[in-house]
């Protein structure tokens, strides 16, 4: 797989989904590594289980969680790797700045 800061497109539907509040609360609830059933990602939320299921589907269609039926339950896994693309993408970021910050330094006391 290329490195999603080589593509942009693949990166920007993560970020776009870690971009919202209640998003970031859900992928923390599911970082222990545990599935969870929408009635347990609910649990806390002023909102309706359809408004969470919501955000959830934006995860999922994000690549950042998974979800699977059983029996009668939907239960929503986070994927770990992606998230892990996308720090290698803000490492990557990082990086390029500090290279850039180090140019300016040399280039100044010239």
């Amino acid at each position: 797989m290329s490195h999603p800061l080589r593509r942009p497109e693949a990166a920007a539907p993560v970020f776009a989904a870690l971009g919202d509040p209640t998003r970031l609360t859900l992928v923390q609830a599911l970082a222990d590594g545990q599935d969870r059933t929408l009635g347990d990602l609910s649990q806390g939320l002023t909102m309706t289980r359809q408004a969470v299921t919501k955000h959830l589907r934006v995860l999922e269609a994000a690549g950042v969680v998974t979800s699977r039926r059983a029996g009668r339950e939907t239960r929503f896994e986070l994927r770990p790797e992606r998230i892990g693309e996308m720090r290698d993408c803000l490492d990557e970021i990082g990086r390029q700045w500090e290279h850039a910050l180090q140019r300016l330094k040399m280039h100044l006391e010239r």
